[in-house]
């Protein structure tokens, strides 16, 4: 039997704190703060002051300036597919694991499940739909298709959006810069050496080396 002290067990106690590290490690992944004890359980926040009916939300979808009323409780996921037709992003695992509904929010990437749209108030959000087209593919997208480094999918938005970050702050990323970039996206069909390959011929084309 557990010993129990002040009525709370020990098994109570480590199932606590195992929740606690895991809630933070998926606030870590989707590029949120966690909430520090000094904050305080009275502490209110900038969602918590916005109506339960539902907020004016006001930002920049790949280049473009959207404004409308949203739910508190909208993750920025539902509002680009649900509410804005933006589907690039896709909704695989919905709790910050698999990395394919990564988008670029001010320049990070961030998976878009885990993040209320109201947290993207007067921010810059750019998908997979923003930074090219089937006739001026970005270099990522060409060099995806030329290597063959998609299968299903369904991870490939994801993982374009994560190098992009990369690529947008590093020029000439080492192979392990690449592999570190999509180390939250996960492809089960296993496509990664050609993802890798993608990054790295996509690198040089940017830089001009190719």
């Amino acid at each position: 039997m557990a010993e129990e002290r002040d009525g709370v067990s020990r098994r109570q106690f480590l199932k606590g704190v195992s929740a606690s590290a895991l809630g933070a490690a998926a606030l870590a992944r989707a590029g949120l703060p966690a909430l520090r004890a000094e904050d305080g359980a009275g502490g209110t926040t900038g969602i918590e002051r916005i109506p339960a009916s539902g907020g004016k939300l006001d930002l920049t979808l790949n280049g473009k300036a959207v404004s409308l009323a949203c739910e508190p409780r909208t993750t920025l996921l539902d509002l680009l597919r649900q509410r804005l037709g933006v589907t690039g992003a896709k909704d695989v695992c919905d709790r910050g694991a698999c990395g394919a509904c990564t988008v670029i929010v001010d320049g990070k990437p961030v998976v878009s499940c885990m993040l209320l749209a109201h947290d993207c108030s007067g921010k810059k959000v750019e998908t997979i739909e923003g930074i090219g087209s089937p006739e001026s593919p970005h270099a990522l997208q060409r060099e995806f298709a030329r290597c063959d480094a998609l299968q299903c999918g369904f991870c490939t938005p994801g993982m374009v959006m994560s190098l992009k970050a990369l690529l947008d702050r590093e020029r000439t990323p080492s192979v392990e810069a690449i592999k570190g970039a999509v180390s939250g996206n996960i492809c089960r069909c296993g496509t990664y050496p050609r993802v890798f390959e993608a990054a790295q011929s996509a690198a040089r084309s940017i830089g001009g080396g190719k």
